[in-house]
């Protein structure tokens, strides 16, 4: 003979495995990192890095003195920002580090012609275009035009933008 008796812990089996299944579906989704699909952790770690060497450059070592990132922009100085730059990338004190390079170049506007141009700063490392590059900037405002810029930057209170291509090589 059939009777009622059993429903009762089917429907309460089924209700209690509702909730284990969406208590998985919970905890599965809150421990997943998700990030961009041409973005690895390493190369969030390069941007990083590499944003805080432009922010300590970009930070006077006195009150009122100038930093040395304005100090390499104003007198054109590309070999001594390569030079300051990786060695504020390195990941450890002294010794050999990863194989970093760079390519610095500074963007302004040229006011007489509405557009925006670009001059290489300092020396640039060749990329080939397979390496998982990084792109870091910082704002200079300077008073007077950089030493060595170009002629259609402007000579009063030039704003001129710092961007830095890093990768691994």
């Amino acid at each position: 003979m059939v009777n009622d008796s059993g429903q009762l812990y089917t429907m309460e089996g089924v209700a209690a495995g509702l909730v284990m299944i969406i208590t998985a579906y919970f905890v599965l989704n809150t421990t997943s990192i998700y990030t961009p699909g041409d973005t690895h952790i390493t190369d969030m770690q390069l941007e990083q890095l590499a944003s805080d060497a432009l922010a300590m450059m970009d930070t006077p070592e006195a009150e009122g003195a100038e930093s040395p990132l304005h100090s390499f922009v104003r007198l054109n100085d590309g070999a001594g920002f390569r030079t300051m730059f990786l060695d504020c990338c390195k990941l450890r004190a002294g010794g050999i580090d990863d194989n970093l390079h760079m390519n610095a170049t500074i963007f302004y506007c040229d006011r007489s012609h509405d557009e925006i141009k670009s001059y290489s700063f300092g020396l640039s490392d060749v990329a080939t275009g397979r390496e998982s590059a990084v792109r870091v900037s910082r704002w200079v405002q300077l008073n007077t035009r950089p030493s060595g810029a170009p002629g259609t930057v402007s000579n009063q209170y030039p704003v001129l933008l710092v961007e830095v291509l890093v990768w691994r090589g």
